[in-house]
């Protein structure tokens, strides 16, 4: 009969999302059943019966460990490592997955908490004591874990499931149908993944709706800017739909932009001098030197496009001296990319 393995993913989500993306696809291409924290509500007491359950119904249990420790419970620990314990308590095949390199991991996405991260590097050190492997990359870790269930199933075969027409007994083919149904509704949610946007997005500001950007634009009189008489400043702002802002930065994010380019691009493709500078220029000898956004209204808009699930870090590994921060596009930013920079096909033929 043809089996199908339940496997157990467990992980902080927030900042591991497209990699539970990679990991489910990978599962899904191995015939195997992805379960995890999708299918609970919230991490709290009341769901951890639940959680227990859907353990003991797993064939196999897989942990992925970036530099986040997790939301914990009533006594400090973490439902990440309350859940790798009792799988280990149950004598469930454990595989964890660590990120190869913390270093490289993005503020944002790292514990700030002194303790948590030294629960977090006791709760690595635990994860080394068994089954691991290392990843750099949400490709590489699909990669990786795709290998790795390979010889899992091979090396420790489970119990497994079986389609319901392979079996005379009700409540397993129940249970079998339901499972069918989870993997419908997971595949179907990859298959969005690049066509749609996060949850939630509906309520943020994007297409026609209007943001305000601010900038200094900076004036001099003389022969050049270095040997000027005078020089000024003054602070202007200028209103542009989320779109005109899209076809300016989705397209530097091909495959990737630092913060600074998207800062000059916005500088170039957005700002301009407003009618009483240029009549000033115009009428003296008042020459305009540069346009200026401030960083920190780029960084406003960069973290409104990764809200809108737009773009996202690429955490690439750099050189030591490489500071800077990069950004590339999303599946749902190549797609928006399409449609708000490509040219439409233009009818010559016209009517007949």
């Amino acid at each position: 009969m043809d089996k199908r393995y339940q496997v157990f993913v467990s992980s902080t989500y927030e900042d591991l999302q497209k990699e539970r993306q990679e990991v489910m696809q990978a599962l899904l291409e191995l015939d195997c059943i992805p379960s995890g924290m999708e299918l609970f509500a919230a991490a709290d007491d009341d769901q951890w019966t639940l959680i227990k359950k859907v353990i003991d119904e797993c064939d196999y249990y897989i942990v992925i460990l970036a530099r986040r420790y997790g939301s914990v419970d009533s006594t400090g620990k973490s439902f990440t490592e309350k859940e790798s314990l009792y799988a280990l308590s149950k004598n469930k095949p454990i595989i964890a997955f660590l990120h190869k390199d913390l270093g490289s991991i993005l503020q944002e996405k790292s514990e700030t908490e002194p303790e948590k991260r030294e629960k977090l590097n006791a709760f690595r050190e635990l994860a080394k004591q068994k089954m691991c492997r290392f990843w750099m990359t949400p490709e590489e870790l699909g990669s990786v874990v795709s290998r790795s269930m390979v010889k899992l199933m091979k090396s420790n075969p489970a119990i497994g499931w079986i389609r319901a027409d392979d079996t005379s007994d009700t409540e397993t083919s129940k249970e079998n149908i339901r499972l069918q149904k989870q993997i419908q509704e997971l595949e179907s949610k990859l298959q969005s993944f690049g066509v749609k946007g996060p949850e939630g997005v509906e309520e943020l500001a994007q297409g026609t709706d209007e943001h305000r950007i601010s900038f200094t634009t900076e004036i001099y009189d003389g022969p050049s800017y270095y040997r000027a008489i005078t020089k000024k400043s003054s602070n202007y702002f200028v209103s542009k739909t989320w779109n005109e802002i899209m076809k300016i930065i989705l397209p530097r994010c091909i495959p990737e932009s630092t913060e600074n380019t998207i800062k000059n691009a916005l500088q170039i493709g957005i700002v301009e001098p407003p009618e009483e500078l240029r009549s000033l220029v115009r009428d003296s000898d008042w020459k305009i030197n540069d346009h200026s956004i401030p960083f920190v209204k780029v960084k406003e808009i960069i973290v409104q496009l990764n809200a809108l699930g737009l773009i996202t870090p690429n955490e690439k590994k750099r050189s030591l001296t490489d500071s800077s921060n990069y950004w590339t596009l999303t599946p749902y930013g190549k797609t928006m990319l399409t449609k708000v920079c490509a040219i439409p096909r233009i009818d010559t033929h016209g009517p007949e």
